[in-house]
């Protein structure tokens, strides 16, 4: 039982128990297709390997990171260190922890007593202000108090949108007209956020392709106008990436990440996917920790992402 933000307590299933929900396309695809491979006591050798290769490609986890992980297991294959699928499945999902678990990093700490500073940075159409929103319900759920900044001036229906997004979660958002100065905006939360000794500032940026400097430069200003008020911000710079969209999403996220000081990944419809192999690309071949999963169209359906329990959920 849990108190939910508005005050009716419910029944909700575990973290792990959403996790396994919002993968199970994924699972389907590749643990399933695990057993197919090695079924019937076949011994486990390198040709049962090269099939596995293709299994991975197809969920997702991309060339270079199946490769390195296909090195470690043929390894162990020529040792025969590995024996029937459980083992296998053992080894394969040690790995892929160990991927997730490298990438892992602290976000910057902050000092007491000054709010906490997110920029959500992302291309339009990944669902990078419904995860804003999304993300204010989650820190007001653990009993935060939130700001919301809307910083993207440049489409009007963003400000309406972080705006309907507030009223759902109770908090104010702070705003300028439409194609104002996203900066101004910063400014005017930060500044209220210390005076009312607010936790969190989340701050909805401009949808920017990584081709248009002009928006990475206006990037780069709001940074500058945020470590005026507090030295050590942004603690953290979210890039919200839409899982369906698998390498291609990848692709445009390497060459965002160059520019944007980013510092880990927001996932959306993780459940809309049997590409779910793509968090362990991000985290190998971006470096990145995936920080959320969105994991269906709920207000409560953005999920702090848990490595152990992800790859739990692949296999089980």
């Amino acid at each position: 039982m849990i108190q939910t933000l508005f005050g009716s307590t419910e029944e909700q299933p575990s973290f792990l128990d959403r996790m396994k929900e919002a993968v199970a396309r994924t699972r389907e695809s590749l643990s399933e297709r695990i057993e197919d491979i090695a079924s019937f006591g076949k011994e486990i050798d390198r040709n049962t390997l090269d099939e596995l290769e293709a299994t991975l490609i197809g969920a997702d986890l991309g060339t270079a990171t199946t490769s390195a992980i296909l090195e470690t297991l043929r390894a162990k294959v020529d040792r025969k260190q590995i024996g029937d699928v459980a083992e296998l499945k053992r080894v394969l999902s040690d790995e892929l922890l160990k991927i997730l678990n490298f990438a892992e990093r602290r976000p910057v700490l902050k000092v007491d007593g000054e709010p906490e500073v997110i920029l959500v940075v992302g291309v339009n159409g990944t669902g990078k202000t419904t995860s804003t929103g999304k993300l204010a319900y989650a820190l007001r759920s653990q009993g935060k108090s939130v700001l919301l900044a809307a910083a993207d001036t440049f489409r009007a229906a963003a400000i309406e949108q972080l705006e309907v997004w507030g009223d759902r979660t109770g908090v104010e958002v702070i705003k300028n007209k439409p194609g104002g100065d996203p900066s101004a905006v910063l400014f005017d939360a930060l500044q209220a956020a210390k005076a009312r000794n607010i936790d969190y500032v989340i701050v909805d940026t401009a949808g920017r392709l990584h081709t248009k400097s002009n928006l990475m430069t206006e990037l780069e200003k709001m940074r500058r106008t945020a470590q005026r008020f507090i030295a050590s911000a942004p603690h953290e710079t979210l890039l919200v990436m839409d899982a369906t969209t698998g390498q291609n999403g990848l692709q445009q996220a390497r060459l965002f990440t160059r520019s944007a000081g980013v510092t880990g990944i927001v996932l959306t419809k993780l459940d809309g996917t049997a590409k779910g192999g793509v968090v362990v690309a991000i985290s190998k071949e971006l470096g990145l920790p995936v920080r959320y999963v969105g994991v269906g169209e709920k207000i409560g359906d953005l999920l702090p992402f848990n490595s152990k329990d992800f790859v739990e959920s692949l296999f089980n």
